[in-house]
């Protein structure tokens, strides 16, 4: 019967949960949803200076508060927290975002928008001191600068970030998008940030991924500007040598350090990025594993990219078994 209801388990449509598995997150958005504040402030208060989990959190709660005045309610009713003024940057940025989006790539954005939400995450940084999420947000909306920022203050803010948590993942994402071809820099650049990063994080830490996640941006980039059309010399993007030997070092070097157990909420997103690479190169005990791995923490992205999420992922999922993630 136990056999039965497992490979029942891994025939069921996948459910994207946007928390990861966030219980108390998802909670706290609900608060949101209903115009209340005070259970987001429990939340970001239990998380402490766990800068993963946070970041995590932060990003989430900020998303779900853009369209609503509840962190100015917070911030009015307590001007003196240090989280709400890390949220209300986080939110600004999330705004300023969504209004890039809705203008459209080509459209640029008001440098007034922009200037305001900088000024937000340097008033937070200045409020949490400790806290590296606020130096995430504004290298994340330094993005929109037509032309970026100059190098030595990009720097000086990277510096900043890393003084704090010298491998904030979130971070080091916003960084690698930076230099992306997409905004202001190129293929080249991104992975050498990738590559540089990976290299210099120690065992069990996710930022190896950030390879993977340059093999998707560079992915994205590349079909955008196809339009749908072949590109030639790219079908080999996921199974050539490089991507391969590549994918399998993140996987020894995260995976070998990590503490055994369930995906946590929040490194989620990021192994779902490992996954898909295994998925797209065909590797099948990696992408079984990684899949069983993640359970219900699966993420749309990357797997949108390349098709339809549910159906890659149940195509793993089937594949995943009692298998654990390999060991070095």
């Amino acid at each position: 019967m136990a056999a039965l209801r497992r490979r029942s388990d891994r025939r069921a449509a996948p459910r994207f949960d946007p928390d990861l598995g966030d219980r108390a997150l998802t909670v706290a958005r609900h608060d949101i949803a209903i115009g209340r504040w005070q259970g987001v402030r429990d939340l970001l208060r239990a998380t402490g200076e766990n800068w993963p989990l946070r970041s995590h959190r932060v990003r989430a709660v900020a998303g779900a508060a853009a369209g609503s005045s509840v962190v100015e309610a917070w911030r009015a009713a307590e001007p003196n927290s240090p989280d709400a003024a890390v949220l209300r940057a986080a939110t600004e940025v999330t705004r300023v975002f969504n209004g890039a989006i809705a203008a459209g790539r080509g459209a640029g954005t008001p440098r007034d928008r922009v200037d305001a939400a900088v000024r937000a995450c340097l008033r937070a940084a200045a409020t949490h001191p400790t806290d590296p999420t606020p130096w995430a947000s504004l290298l994340t909306v330094v993005r929109l600068y037509e032309g970026g920022v100059a190098r030595r203050e990009l720097r000086t803010w990277w510096d900043e970030l890393r003084r704090r948590d010298p491998y904030h993942l979130e971070g080091h994402i916003q960084m690698l998008r930076y230099f992306s071809a997409r905004w202001h820099g190129t293929h080249g650049s991104m992975y050498d940030f990738a590559r540089d990063a990976a290299g210099a994080a120690p065992a069990g830490s996710p930022l190896p991924v950030l390879v993977q996640i340059a093999r998707v941006e560079e992915y994205r980039y590349v079909s955008d500007a196809a339009k749908g059309r072949p590109v030639r010399g790219f079908g080999q993007h996921w199974t050539h040598e490089l991507a391969v030997t590549e994918l399998h070092r993140t996987y020894d070097r995260w995976l070998g350090g990590r503490p055994p157990g369930p995906a946590r909420a929040e490194e989620a997103a990021e192994l779902n990025y490992l996954a898909h690479a295994a998925s797209c190169a065909g590797l099948a005990p990696e992408a079984g594993a990684l899949v069983g791995l993640l359970g219900e923490r699966v993420a749309t992205v990357p797997w949108v990219y390349t098709g339809d999420p549910a159906q890659q992922i149940l195509r793993w999922r089937g594949r995943a078994g009692d298998r654990s993630p390999r060991r070095t």
